[in-house]
């Protein structure tokens, strides 16, 4: 399937076409019951479940090579964790949420206040190309518990699982209920720029300067999923082949691709070379060969191929020591596909392009430092990150780097795990995002809060003088409210 009749023309034309339909089956149809929600939650895992070899596949030709198994379990079991977990809950979470009066006597007289979680309507989600099912099916966990329809506009970066998400939610939805958008970059110009009652977006920082911009002409609420470069703490206490291990494996995971990769180490200076040789024990356990082994993902692009391995060349030509992991030592630059080995860069300096942007791919610098206020003080000169780790088994040091930092979220002892439990929110700070998604924080995000107050039956107004003309009891009571 393609994008909708008339897209491949009148992109916003098209587009409002269905949101509209969109939006008036929305106040037709009023908001949906506990049961319709968990109805079309359970489409969702169905689709994912009945088409999980397509979507191995379909992740496979766009990356040219992807490991089977970390689709399975990334962009497959990733995304249906967050749907089970919706449907078990959502029923809990839709019940109105009482709160106190003011003053608290009219409470006890029979006044009542409470908040109501009523859907948006129509939310729009952009979606990225680095786990391109499973960030349109996460989000769709709480766009859907919260009883709203959506539009979705995936990846022109990976292509085929573009067009395999599109017929697969045409085979289980109306286009009143989820409507799929394939396309280029001016198909996701237009739809960022329609009036939905909110857009979710998760990419980059760059293309969501551009997304909120748009965004802001029809004053679409947004929440912004991006990235940036999270850090790893490693502390003199921590387990350094653990350590190593852990972050190793969340660099390669992908080749990197990660909007929660670790992005660069703060070691300490006497335990540099002890983590070198960790991570290089690491991977050779992990990747023998990385040329034909299947289970190690190829870069999604030339263009991003070219961009990683630009950093490396212009950090070796700086003068850091830039350590390639090729534990069979094969020639990886004569391939098929685009891989690029686990490698570290030394001692980086800031002056380095692998020190100033994301890096989004298997590279890992390494700085030192002398004193962990160091390190936090290097963390805390630059923008803050979507996600931070601290590895060690010094308590109050691991205290003063939550209480001293400012990220997204944080794992200790491990890297991007904070991302998988779902009863914690997901989300960013200035140039990683704003808004949080995930479990609750998810429904609520993506609904609205209606504040609901009901007055006593008895007049209290005419009680204490609150109309005018303003007597003596008005007056009381405000000498009993203005005072310390």
């Amino acid at each position: 399937m393609n994008a909708p009749a008339g897209v491949g023309g009148d992109h916003r034309a098209a587009m409002m076409r269905i949101l509209d339909r969109q939006k008036a089956a929305h106040l037709r149809d009023g908001a949906p019951s506990a049961e319709q929600r968990i109805e079309r939650l359970d489409r969702c895992i169905g689709l994912l479940v009945d088409h999980r070899r397509e979507i191995e596949d379909a992740l496979d030709a766009d990356f040219g090579a992807r490991s089977r198994d970390a689709t399975a379990l990334t962009d497959v079991a990733g995304s249906i964790g967050p749907l089970k977990f919706a449907k078990e809950n959502l029923r809990k979470w839709m019940r109105p949420e009482r709160r106190k009066t003011t003053p608290a006597i009219l409470g006890l007289f029979g006044a009542k206040a409470e908040v109501r979680y009523q859907p948006k309507g129509v939310v729009g989600v952009i979606s990225p190309w680095n786990f391109p099912v499973n960030l349109t099916f996460a989000p769709l966990a709480g766009v859907l518990a919260a009883g709203n329809r959506a539009m979705i506009k995936p990846s022109e970066f990976t292509p085929a699982t573009s067009e395999l998400m599109a017929r697969m939610f045409a085979k289980a939805f109306t286009d009143e209920e989820i409507a799929v958008f394939p396309g280029g970059p001016e198909v996701g110009q237009a739809f960022s720029g329609l009036p939905f009652d909110h857009l979710i977006f998760t990419g980059a920082t760059s293309i969501a300067r551009h997304v909120m911009r748009a965004a802001a002409e029809n004053l679409v609420p947004l929440t912004l999923e991006l990235g940036g470069k999270s850090p790893v703490i490693l502390g003199r206490s921590a387990d350094y082949a653990t350590a190593a291990a852990r972050i190793m494996n969340g660099k390669t995971l992908n080749a990197g691709q990660i909007c929660l990769a670790p992005d660069y180490v703060l070691a300490p200076d006497d335990r540099l070379e002890v983590f070198v040789d960790e991570a290089r024990k690491a991977v050779d356990r992990m990747f023998p060969t990385v040329k034909d082994n299947p289970d190690y993902t190829s870069i999604v692009a030339q263009r991003h191929y070219e961009r990683v391995a630009g950093y490396v060349e212009d950090a070796r030509a700086k003068g850091a020591r830039v350590i390639e992991m090729k534990p069979a030592d094969e020639d990886l630059t004569q391939q098929e596909h685009r891989k690029i080995a686990p490698t570290l860069i030394i001692d980086p300096t800031d002056d380095m392009k692998v020190m100033q942007e994301e890096i989004f791919g298997p590279v890992l610098p390494v700085k030192t430092y002398r004193s962990v206020d160091e390190a936090v003080g290097y963390v805390n000169a630059h923008d803050r990150p979507l996600g931070l780790y601290y590895f060690g088994a010094d308590d109050a040091e691991r205290e003063r780097v939550l209480e001293r930092t400012t990220s997204g979220g944080v794992t200790v002892n491990d890297v991007v795990f904070h991302v998988a439990q779902e009863d914690l929110p997901f989300g960013g700070v200035g140039p990683a995002g704003m808004g949080s998604y995930h479990g609750v924080d998810g429904f609520r995000e993506f609904s609205h809060r209606k504040a609901v107050y009901v007055q006593l039956k008895k007049d209290v107004s005419q009680m204490v003088q609150m109309r005018p003309p303003y007597g003596e009891g008005f007056r009381k009571y405000l000498e009993a409210q203005i005072k310390r």
